[in-house]
């Protein structure tokens, strides 16, 4: 019997997880500058033109490969869910594009700034909402999020020591046990 053939939908799902991961690696290895699409690709195993097809430009690539939310739906469980959160932050904590270092600086201060932070962040807390459950998945989806969002600051922004000076797996395993405990259903 020959292997199962799965639909469209799926093959694209997972060949766009295979490319994000991939993204992902790369980024957190050498940076944004130093990562290129073709590497992405040959490291997902695919054409550099499907990347730019699935995502159109390296820095939508890295939006979307830093997004703090998982790929996969509702049915994922709060212990995989956690660890594509934490999975992230390798990237947040690396080397960010100039682009999003400016967004983050900016965001405090500027309006259409505070708004695009807004509109992004809205999505991921959809996004991450969509994998937790209970009533209040919105809240703790915005919690989680803006925890991620606050790491990265004091490190990227604010260069605070306690964060630059530890390396990143200690920083997730510290993490870990607020993330399970604000993804699984006795919080609600």
């Amino acid at each position: 019997m020959g292997e199962k053939v799965l639909p469209r939908v799926e093959r694209r799902r997972r060949t766009e997880g295979r490319i994000l991961d991939a993204a992902r690696a790369l980024f957190a290895e050498v940076g944004f500058e130093r990562a290129t699409i073709r590497a992405i690709a040959k490291a997902a195993e695919v054409d550099p033109a499907l990347v730019m097809q699935y995502f159109g430009s390296k820095q939508e690539l890295f939006q979307q490969a830093v997004r703090v939310t998982p790929v996969a739906g509702p049915d994922m469980g709060a212990e995989e869910l956690v660890e594509q959160v934490l999975g992230a932050l390798n990237l947040k904590m690396g080397e960010l594009p100039q682009s999003t270092l400016a967004m983050m600086r900016s965001m405090l201060t500027h309006p259409e700034a505070a708004a695009s932070a807004r509109q992004t962040l809205s999505r991921q807390i959809d996004r991450l909402a969509e994998s937790i459950p209970g009533e209040d998945a919105r809240l703790r989806a915005a919690l989680i999020t803006t925890i991620m969002l606050g790491v990265t600051i004091g490190h990227q922004l604010l260069d605070l020591d306690e964060l630059r000076e530890v390396p990143q797996d200690e920083i997730a395993r510290v993490l870990r046990p607020g993330l399970r405990a604000l993804t699984g259903p006795d919080v609600s």
